[in-house]
């Protein structure tokens, strides 16, 4: 391939130049290699592999239960399947508790896995690590509202977040810090929709919503929820294909196709040639005739 024809990806300065005029920039999860090229291919310039993998993918009942480890190999898959779009990494619970933990384990991300940014969750508490990582070179989103890797600080389940005046503020002023920290843009997550459009409008980075109305930036979503993946699908979400249905028919017809046996047919099989088949076993023109039982290839003992 020339100089010329290798695929160029989305850099944050890109995201900074869609922001600037106006373009409303579209997000989705990414957790494996078939649906990252397929997003990819659909031109979504931006692909978080989200730690939400903890419970869409591995089964868990929370985000806090991801390791460095699998964050790492997600992103691999996601990296190996895209061409284009710009890839953040999720960096997982207690992995940026201090800023040289920050700045050891997004090195990894960047190192191993090839990704072009991380994102990390919290407002003010996160500035240390925030500013570590950008005076690094290490393109930083931000992650306030509702914060996931928190649930048990937060309540234990998950809610709306800057409902009263306290918290209002307190997610304001999170805004504000992780932008004058570095951050290339921020997500908004579970926050009013009037509240998301102020701060959308008092900040110069992008803010990237989900379940904050549509006076953001840009919306991201998780993939298995506008795809029909699963069994809860929340408020914020809109589903898109029903392809739980669509699996679940496809493998039953498998299945039936089986038991009757016409899978595999001649179109799924492959067959060698009957003379050489014989050879193979004995029953061809050179093997000996006055044996009771064939002997395979005995003419070469």
């Amino acid at each position: 391939m020339s100089a010329g024809n290798v695929a160029r990806r989305v850099t944050v300065a890109e995201i900074a130049r869609l922001h600037a005029e106006g373009i409303p920039i579209a997000c989705l999860t990414a957790y494996d290699h078939p649906v990252a090229r397929i997003l990819d291919a659909a031109g979504i310039p931006l692909l978080l592999v989200g730690d939400s993998l903890g419970q869409v993918v591995l089964g868990y009942e929370s985000t806090v239960r991801v390791s460095m480890d699998e964050m790492l190999h997600h992103a691999r898959a996601v990296v190996r399947g895209t061409e284009h779009a710009l890839i953040v990494a999720d960096l997982p619970f207690l992995s940026y508790a201090t800023p040289e933990e920050a700045l050891r384990n997004a090195g990894r991300f960047l190192r191993e896995a090839g990704v072009g940014a991380v994102k990390l969750e919290g407002g003010v508490a996160a500035v240390p690590a925030i500013e570590a990582l950008v005076r690094a070179g290490i393109p930083v989103m931000a992650h306030v509202g509702w914060t996931p890797q928190s649930l048990h600080g937060l309540g234990g389940r998950t809610k709306v977040q800057g409902k009263d005046r306290a918290q209002a503020r307190r997610i304001v002023a999170d805004a504000l810090a992780v932008q004058e920290a570095g951050a290339f843009a921020v997500v908004l997550e579970l926050v009013p929709e009037q509240l998301a459009a102020e701060i959308t409008r008092r900040l110069r980075i992008p803010t990237i919503g989900i379940g904050a109305g549509a006076g953001c930036s840009g919306q991201i979503q998780v993939i298995t929820d506008i795809l029909g993946l699963g069994t809860f699908i929340p408020r914020h979400a809109r589903r898109y294909a029903d392809l739980q249905n669509v699996i679940a028919d496809a493998v039953r017809g498998w299945a039936a196709d089986v038991a009757a046996g016409s899978f595999p047919g001649a179109a799924e099989s492959v067959r060698m040639d009957d003379a050489i088949l014989a050879d193979v076993l004995g029953t061809g023109a050179l093997d000996r005739p006055d044996l009771d039982a064939p002997i395979p290839l005995d003419r070469d003992l």
